[in-house]
């Protein structure tokens, strides 16, 4: 868990830089991060122009698409009192994209929203770009009652409005009647401060995002790699050459896919993540092992039966006392290394003892299949099940 907050913004006369870093004090939904950090984004994407008004509908688009990612892709869970994801999924969207999420799918993705019906997702501009100012006018705010809903939010456009020269929020309203606002206007000295310190800010809303999203999905793997999609996935060479050669040195005993049965081919295989990629966010060699690759584009992100646990096992042991025997002990050492941190074995000896491997895998596994079920995944899957095995025969 995050215990620390990272180290404060750099000084700049005239802004009140504590308020900035109290934007997120006393956050109970996650609409303060994504709002802040759709802003940073569309500030950004705007070449940090102080002149554009910033539309609520616009923001509402980035705000969708910053959460499609974690919500559609990983099912993380934002909260009990979150509504962000009901809205997105309430949009009826009809997107796939790849693990990686790329800049012309992140497009695609913001297009798909625009042209939803987002009468519904714009309720959250009901809220967070008022409440998000509090900090920058306390004073001002002594006499309003913060707990009146409504009430407050109502309030506030002509309050912010009135002492936007002054006290120099971070953005004043296109209107002061609550019922009216369509737009934000930044404060140029605001932009001019976040342009040049964007990292350091990025990097800190960030980590207070994920430090909430921690608390709400306590025991979910790779989590930091969930909340935004990587631009790329890493190469699985290292891991495609362990099989391989294992595979090319068990001779006249070929090993056998776990789902089906069929001898493996070195020359003709794909990596199968047993615990899908988009629940564990690695490619650790103890979650992969290889399989037809019609096998695995059938499997996709759906978590086996737990009665091909022990198929995993008794591959995952041949496959590592033939790389005992095939590799180097360096070699050997630092293939297996993920496997004895990663299923907490205490040593080689213990890796290649199939008891000790069972039980470690039983402990590590269970608890994760259930974890990523409650998420929403798919369990219970065997190959067979579906029309895909007369397409693979």
């Amino acid at each position: 868990m995050l215990e620390h907050d990272p180290a404060p913004f750099p000084e700049q006369d005239g802004l009140n830089i504590a308020a900035l870093t109290g934007l997120f004090r006393n956050t109970t939904n996650s609409y303060k991060f994504v709002f802040f950090l759709a802003l940073l984004e569309l500030l950004k994407r705007h070449q940090f122009d102080p002149e554009r008004p910033y539309p609520y509908t616009e923001i509402t688009i980035e705000m969708l698409s910053a959460v499609w990612f974690a919500h559609t892709f990983f099912k993380l869970s934002f909260g009990a009192q979150d509504t962000i994801t009901q809205k997105l999924d309430a949009l009826g969207l009809d997107f796939k994209a790849s693990e990686s999420l790329s800049t012309r799918e992140q497009s695609a993705l913001r297009r798909a929203i625009a042209n939803s019906d987002l009468k519904s997702a714009l309720r959250l501009m009901d809220f967070v770009p008022y409440r998000l100012q509090i900090p920058f006018l306390e004073p001002q705010l002594r006499d309003v009652d913060k707990g009146a809903w409504m009430t407050f939010e109502r309030a506030m456009p002509a309050i912010v409005n009135s002492h936007f020269q002054t006290v120099r929020p971070l953005y004043h309203y296109d209107s002061d009647n609550w019922k009216e606002c369509t737009a934000i206007h930044w404060h140029p000295d605001w932009v001019r401060y976040l342009e040049q310190h964007q990292g350091i800010i990025h990097g800190w809303a960030c980590w207070h995002w994920l430090a909430y999203m921690q608390r709400r999905n306590p025991n979910t793997p790779g989590l930091p790699n969930k909340l935004f999609p990587p631009s790329k996935r890493e190469s699985v060479n290292k891991q495609s050459r362990y099989w391989r050669e294992i595979l090319n040195a068990a001779g006249d005993k070929p090993l056998t896919c776990i789902y089906t049965g069929e001898p493996l081919s070195p020359k003709h295989f794909a990596l199968d993540h047993y615990l899908p990629w988009s629940f564990v966010v690695h490619d650790q060699l103890w979650n992969l092992i290889p399989a037809p690759p019609a096998v695995n584009a059938s499997k996709s992100n759906h978590i086996p039966s737990g009665d091909h646990l022990r198929d995993l096992v008794d591959l995952q042991y041949d496959g590592l006392q033939i790389a005992r025997r095939i590799f180097s002990p360096r070699e050997f050492d630092r293939f297996t290394e993920d496997y004895i941190a990663d299923l907490h074995l205490p040593s080689t000896e213990t890796l290649l003892n199939y008891g000790e491997l069972f039980n470690a895998y039983a402990r590590t596994v269970e608890p994760l299949v259930t974890l990523a079920t409650n998420q929403g995944f798919t369990s219970g899957w065997a190959y067979g099940s579906d029309d895909h095995w007369l397409s693979w025969h």
